[in-house]
């Protein structure tokens, strides 16, 4: 077993600016580098330059999503956008070494895309003493504005790590001494009869549909929460809270 090593507190990260509106300005952003969250195409858009911001934002993970252009027009607020727009994380997304050293708990989420509950998510993973969540690039909520008001702060204090894999992360923390525990409602042994080692990660599933099955086969244990009622899961933030706390309740130091 790793000996539990003290973290230094996490520096809180800065907020950027929100919406880059316009071809020329979009493609500029991506190619200095700006952290941005996700980019936005009007469908039915076209061309040379917008497919050049298409290949850029998929060169660095940033997530590419085609709406209507009455989506665009209304975030937009009134800026020209010539069909596409980008939105800066609200928060800059920590390094994945600087925010797992001496980390005895880690929180990988398997694509939640409800801003609401990953933010939910990281104020609960914050109070458990987690060390930092991990979110994929694709397909998952970033770091939004909604994000930061549903954490209630928490966002100031927890690193949240955006990976461009799931299962190649899960690979790369089990190098690293890592054990990984999938939340799945078909698990093999109840969360509450379960002794974690440490370093410890949970993993959990995106709304509806739970933990991808390549994800599943990276665990080394799949755990459940038994449910009494008619309905089959809890709500995937609700889950966190559950299995965070019975983590702690045999950890609390």
């Amino acid at each position: 077993m790793t000996k539990h090593q003290p973290r230094t507190a996490a520096k809180a990260p800065q907020r950027s600016t929100q919406i880059v509106a316009g071809i020329h300005p979009v493609r500029e952003a991506l190619r200095a580098g700006r952290t941005l969250d996700r980019v936005l195409i009007a469908r039915g858009a076209a061309g040379v330059r917008l497919q050049e911001i298409i290949d850029l934002a998929r060169e660095r993970s940033i997530a590419v999503r085609f709406e209507p252009r009455e989506a665009l027009d209304r975030a937009s607020n009134g800026a020209v956008h010539q069909g596409v727009m980008a939105f800066g994380a609200a928060h800059v997304y920590a390094d994945l070494d600087q925010a797992i050293r001496g980390a005895q708990l880690l929180i990988v989420l398997d694509g939640v895309e409800d801003p609401h509950n990953l933010g939910a998510i990281i104020r609960t993973a914050q109070a458990a003493g987690a060390a930092a969540v991990l979110v994929p690039a694709r397909r998952a909520a970033g770091l939004t504005e909604t994000v930061a008001k549903a954490s209630a702060g928490a966002l100031e204090h927890l690193p949240v790590v955006r990976v461009g894999n799931v299962s190649q992360t899960l690979q790369d923390l089990k190098k690293r001494g890592f054990w990984i525990y999938g939340l799945d409602q078909r698990g093999a042994q109840l969360y509450s009869e379960t002794e974690y080692a440490r370093p410890t990660v949970f993993v959990l599933g995106g709304e509806g549909r739970g933990l991808h099955e390549l994800v599943k086969k990276h665990c080394d244990l799949l755990v459940r929460i038994p449910m009494a009622g008619a309905i089959a899961s809890l709500n995937v933030s609700v889950a966190t809270g559950v299995i965070l706390f019975e983590w702690r309740r045999g950890h609390p130091k």
